[in-house]
């Protein structure tokens, strides 16, 4: 707590319009994509317009919460709060099923098992009060 209140929270997402449907899955364990309707691909992280071709032919798409993982960091120090208390933690990208490449945290794995191109699972942390936010695990 500082002298004008609690430290600023860097790791809340802000859920609009758009995005509602999104965290609205999340909050039931779904992980939502957006698919274009005019080139076919999927994108990640949710847009009103396809990445690819600019089409504003895009829509929700449920995903298999299947992944590989790309890449990782395990990062021992973060002075912004929360993650200081969380490290050391594993910041992740990840390639979904579906196509798209994504920026998440690894769970539930000891960096000693962390392989590029093992197979994970996505999960949600949830915390009382917060938007449930995709995490991936083994």
């Amino acid at each position: 707590m500082t002298a004008t209140g609690p430290a600023p929270r860097f790791d809340l997402p802000e859920p609009d319009a758009f995005t509602r449907p999104y965290w609205d899955a999340a909050a039931r364990g779904r992980l939502l994509l957006r698919r274009c309707g005019a080139c076919g691909r999927a994108h990640h992280y949710p847009r009103e317009f396809c990445p690819y071709c600019w089409s504003e032919d895009v829509v929700w798409e449920g995903a298999s919460g299947d992944a590989t993982l790309y890449t990782w960091s395990v990062v021992h120090r973060n002075d912004l709060p929360p993650f200081g208390a969380r490290v050391p933690y594993t910041a992740a990208v990840v390639d979904l099923a579906e196509g798209p490449r994504m920026m998440t945290e690894i769970v539930d794995c000891a960096e000693s098992d962390l392989v590029i191109g093992m197979p994970l699972r996505v999960t949600f942390r949830r915390e009382p009060g917060q938007e449930a936010v995709a995490v991936f695990r083994p």
